[in-house]
């Protein structure tokens, strides 16, 4: 093996492995918010600001509901099929725009009940 193909093959195994994410970024000022709907990297932060490419735009201050979102759903299903994960959110977002099917997810996180302070007391 050349030195060369060898590179070549690190450099592959490394995008082949990379697990590419459909996400929500925000942009916008200070109690502005806006959102942009990303492919990245699952690995980047959600405020790093790497991206690999612009799939659509939420804006959920838009006075028009019809402008609250647009979405490339041609290429959010390209990636989709090459692999890439949805975020709850991005799933039910699409889920409710009919782009894709299923249930909704749940992003909630879950409410524990609530125990008595001589329960707690007992637990410790």
């Amino acid at each position: 093996m050349t030195p060369f193909s060898f590179a070549f093959f690190i450099i592959y195994a490394k995008l082949y492995f990379v697990m590419l994410k459909v996400r929500l970024q925000r942009i916008g000022r200070k109690n502005d918010a806006a959102f942009r709907v990303v492919l990245t990297d699952s690995k980047n932060s959600a405020k790093s600001g790497k991206f690999l490419e612009i799939l659509g735009t939420y804006d959920p201050k838009a006075k028009d509901k019809s402008k609250r979102t647009s979405f490339v759903s041609e290429r959010i299903l390209y990636w989709v099929s090459k692999g890439a994960k949805l975020s709850d959110t991005m799933h039910n977002f699409l889920v409710n725009e009919k782009i894709i099917e299923g249930k909704k997810v749940n992003v909630l996180p879950k409410k524990k009940p609530t125990q008595k302070r001589k329960e707690l007391k007992a637990s410790k």
